[in-house]
């Protein structure tokens, strides 16, 4: 049966959203407009999130380190590229207790400014370089509209802030941790990504350019999900970043920024879930499997036992629900927390040498014998769950990724089935602009290495310069 709690997604795609967060325990509204309380079962994907990408920022030689939450807002105004960018979303500290603030205190919206006035009393030579620093924290922005994960004004993030001595380790940086955000997408949480680069109308402010990790949800609406951002030597000018460099002369040094942030949840829900609440992919879950014994036979719960410490045992993260609910309860809770792997075990079972092992991406009940090598199955089950949710999610993108000539293209897509639409573009801002007057249609990338599909701008006709791949956004 449907789980109750949860509007079907086919009827009312934000009503499900919310209501899947509600249902799953992930997060609930607070007293502060716009910020939300990430409770234990949200939290614990967000930890798990940062296990894996901490693991592999470190791999690559980065380091973490935390910076102050509040900025002076002469700090700020030294770059005015990303004042302009972030002045209507910064909140302002004006007070210290009773006390008048001689000068305006920003909360980070971002954390470049603080980063480069750091690096400016701590780089003096190209053998302090390159410095690959990375940062977990919190942000606050001031939206004006906002939503659980999607976005909230105050969300946790990483953002990685690294110095390099030349042009081209920078710009390799950039390229790299693109391709850690495709690489996490992809093989961790199962979401197939677009990466290109951003306009210069849509790019980071203060960058020189942007690169964008681009998923598409369940409804066709596009997330971006994570950016790396070259800015050569615009910031370290702006601050006054320099270095000896191997000529012995003064040089600024080049920087990059990338991040991303607790959206990445709000992507997985909208990419996997379904009217019975999360599904979450084995490479992410917290926990992979729940055993559920039914009834309080000794000899079932003996075996439970067993099994949970045999998983554990072999890095198969399992858990038995011994609480004093009902098996149909246990089954729903299971179902709408996502855990892709439920075993019931029940007397009945044992009567008849068997075990009950349920997908909860399918729903699909398999019956194996007992004495089956329950490590080796399990791990295999998992592998195949994570393969098969990538596939549909791939899938489901493919079926709503259209193709555009003109406006009257763009239009009957984005009005009928939105979707990613790839059109070619002339490159020029107005055009842009005009586009976006469909629903507030916007580019998500430009696709650098794909062919132009015939030559002339879908909004103006005059001949293309870019492949770009465009959609209405969270």
């Amino acid at each position: 049966m449907k789980n109750e709690k949860i509007t079907s997604r086919e009827v009312d795609f934000a009503k499900w959203y919310t209501d899947v967060v509600k249902a799953a325990r992930l997060a609930d509204y607070s007293s502060v407009k716009g910020c939300i309380v990430i409770e234990p079962n949200g939290y614990a994907i967000w930890e798990k999130m940062q296990e894996v990408l901490d693991k592999k920022f470190k791999e690559l030689g980065h380091v973490n380190v935390q910076m102050p939450l509040l900025i002076p807002e002469s700090l700020l105004k030294k770059e005015s590229d990303l004042v302009e960018g972030f002045a209507p979303e910064v909140a302002w500290v004006t007070e210290g207790g009773s006390k008048k603030l001689e000068e305006r205190l920003c909360i980070r919206p971002t954390s470049e400014t603080m980063f480069c006035d750091y690096y400016k009393d701590h780089v003096n030579s190209y053998r302090d370089l390159p410095k690959l620093y990375n940062q977990w924290c919190n942000v606050l922005r001031w939206e004006k509209e906002t939503r659980p994960f999607l976005r909230s004004r105050e969300f946790l993030w990483q953002e990685g802030h690294t110095i390099h001595a030349t042009k081209e380790e920078a710009i390799e940086e950039t390229d790299r941790m693109m391709e850690v955000y495709k690489w996490f997408h992809h093989d961790i949480l199962a979401i197939p990504s677009i990466t290109g680069k951003k306009t210069e109308k849509e790019k980071f402010s203060g960058a020189v350019y942007t690169l964008t990790n681009e998923a598409l949800m369940y409804n066709g609406v596009a997330l971006q999900a994570g950016t790396s951002h070259y800015f050569g030597q615009k910031f370290s000018e702006a601050y006054d970043v320099k270095f000896l460099n191997k000529e012995n002369k003064q040089e600024y040094v080049y920087q990059t920024s990338w991040g991303t942030t607790t959206r990445m949840i709000g992507g997985l829900i909208m990419v996997h879930g379904d009217d019975y609440g999360l599904v979450l992919p084995p490479n992410i879950a917290p926990k992979q499997v729940v055993i559920i014994p039914i009834g309080n036979d000794e000899e079932v719960i003996s075996l439970a036992k067993s099994y949970n410490e045999i998983l554990n045992k072999n890095n198969i993260t399992s858990y038995i629900d011994l609480t004093e609910k009902s098996p149909g309860f246990k089954f729903a809770e299971a179902e709408v927390n996502g855990i892709p792997i439920r075993i019931e075990i029940g007397k009945r079972d044992l009567e008849n040498n068997q075990v009950t092992f349920v997908r909860r991406d399918t729903r699909e009940k398999i019956i194996q014998a007992l004495d089956i090598e329950l490590v080796s199955y399990t791990k295999e089950l998992l592998n195949t769950i994570q393969k098969d949710m990538y596939q549909r999610a791939l899938d489901r993108r493919n079926s709503l990724t259209f193709e555009a000539h003109n406006l009257k293209d763009m239009e009957n897509i984005l009005n009928t089935q939105p979707g990613f639409v790839r059109a070619d573009w002339c490159g020029d801002e107005a055009c842009e602009l005009k586009i976006k007057e469909i629903k507030g249609c916007k580019s998500r990338c430009i696709l650098e290495n794909e062919p132009l599909i015939d030559g002339k701008c879908v909004c103006c006709g005059k001949d293309a310069k870019h492949h770009v791949i465009w959609g209405i956004q969270y």
